[in-house]
């Protein structure tokens, strides 16, 4: 990770740890960089999520970039794998996305494409970073200047294009959706209805404050109440950006991004449509999944947390299929990103096409027991080299015999996660515990 730029973007706090000026100057740089050795001015998609944050963001972009001769066109609020999806297929030159993802409504973020609707290499954010810190550019002037667009079309041909994916229809489906108050409150809810589902949607009234709170993927909750109140046949929850997505079978059990994996892994290879046979997970993926796969000759590999990762690592080995437990789930026959809603239709689809339940199809995956904590701190990565840290997690390690523990350093968030895996809930709960203290007493000791 750089100074600026994560594993998904440029985060921060708005108009603290990202600012406005912040914004101009990456966009002031992605306009004159995509417009060396053309003939032609650079085009750039921009989109954005709910936060009221994303206004001032995405405009002081477009002012960046427009300024240093490229054109600039807007999505206006659309979701991340929106905008990766008409990066690559309407011929921009990059796309942005100005999105904190599920974080908070004060934090905001700047994600980058490049031209094939992939996550930005690191040596362009990289180059960007050392133009943060002081570079200069000249200013376009006379016709040179750029200009927006008003690109709503773009977000049209979207919505279009998952309309064309499922094979069957979704008439007599009951189908629940938490929008998170953000990117797919106006989206989601379409794309079922014009299948035929009669869909019941929450978190579809965002005032700019609301995004992720107490809804959507992160609080998952709210979408089985929706299920078990409604006798649903099927629940989907996003994040504020909707390429997370987290699903609630009809008994109101929560299906997270491995049991997806699981499910969608087994389908596709009875399709013929799994090449080479396997998937890609990450460090903090439930190895039961890769057990309960074996039986099926579905092999696991395993990338770094952040779905640019798996989707690397998908390149890589020929996959078809990878996610995370959080919800990324990519199928790159049809995207490059995480896609929530695109993830909801395929696993609707796989219900429908299976004639059973979703509870059934995840039947045969059995998790080992884990236990997640999440620590705020200041100095994340200082705090996981901490000696009363490391101690702890050789002892903890020692305790599950056999399990894991994982701690990592978010990519996204000012947080450090912990993770135990073991045979015994008992001692997962009992390591995750001493992890916890750990790195409090460590955040408390700086």
């Amino acid at each position: 990770m750089g100074k600026y730029f994560g594993t998904d973007g440029f985060r921060g706090l708005a108009n603290e740890g990202l600012t406005a000026i912040h914004a101009f100057r990456v966009g002031r740089f992605l306009g004159r960089y995509f417009a060396r050795g053309k003939a032609e001015r650079a085009r750039i998609l921009v989109g954005k999520d709910t936060r009221r944050s994303s206004y001032t963001l995405e405009y002081s972009l477009a002012a960046g970039a427009t300024a240093s001769g490229a054109d600039v066109y807007l999505l206006h609020v659309t979701t991340t794998p929106s905008c990766s999806f008409i990066t690559r297929t309407e011929g921009f030159d990059c796309g942005v996305m100005i999105s904190a993802s599920h974080n908070p409504y004060a934090d905001n973020g700047i994600k980058l494409f490049n031209a094939a609707g992939e996550k930005m290499e690191d040596g362009i954010e990289e180059l960007i970073e050392h133009y943060l810190d002081g570079g200069t550019l000249p200013l376009a002037t006379g016709e040179e200047i750029g200009r927006t667009v008003d690109y709503v079309a773009g977000r049209n041909r979207y919505l279009a294009y998952l309309l064309s994916l499922p094979r069957v229809s979704f008439r007599g489906m009951r189908v629940g959706l938490d929008c998170a108050n953000g990117s797919a409150f106006m989206l989601a809810k379409s794309v079922f209805d014009a299948l035929g589902a009669s869909t019941f949607a929450v978190g579809v009234s965002p005032d700019g404050l609301n995004i992720n709170e107490g809804c959507g993927s992160t609080h998952p909750e709210r979408i089985q109440r929706l299920v078990a109140e409604n006798a649903l046949d099927a629940g989907f929850a996003f994040d504020g950006d909707a390429d997370r997505c987290i699903a609630v079978d009809e008994r109101g059990r929560i299906l997270d991004g491995d049991a997806i994996l699981y499910l969608s892994a087994k389908s596709l290879k009875a399709r013929g449509e799994l090449d080479r046979g396997g998937i890609v997970a990450t460090e903090m993926t439930n190895r039961g999944l890769e057990r309960s796969l074996a039986p099926e000759q579905i092999s696991v590999s395993y990338a770094a947390t952040g779905d640019r990762f798996v989707y690397e690592e998908m390149l890589k080995r020929g996959f078809l299929l990878g996610g995370e437990s959080s919800g990324h789930i990519i199928f790159r026959k049809y995207a490059q990103t995480g896609d929530g809603i695109l993830t909801a239709l395929k696993v609707l689809e796989t219900a429908i096409e299976g004639r059973c339940p979703l509870s059934l199809l995840a039947e045969g995956y059995a998790p080992l027991p884990q236990v997640k904590r999440t620590v705020r701190v200041r100095e994340k990565n200082v705090i996981l080299q901490n000696e009363g840290v490391l101690l702890a997690k050789r002892r903890a390690e020692e305790l599950l015999a056999g399990g894991r523990a994982v701690l990592r350093a978010s990519g996204t968030e000012p947080v450090v996660r912990i993770l135990t895996e073991g045979e015994d809930e008992r001692l997962c709960r009992e390591a995750a515990e001493s992890l916890e203290r750990a790195v409090r007493a460590a955040e408390e000791g700086m």
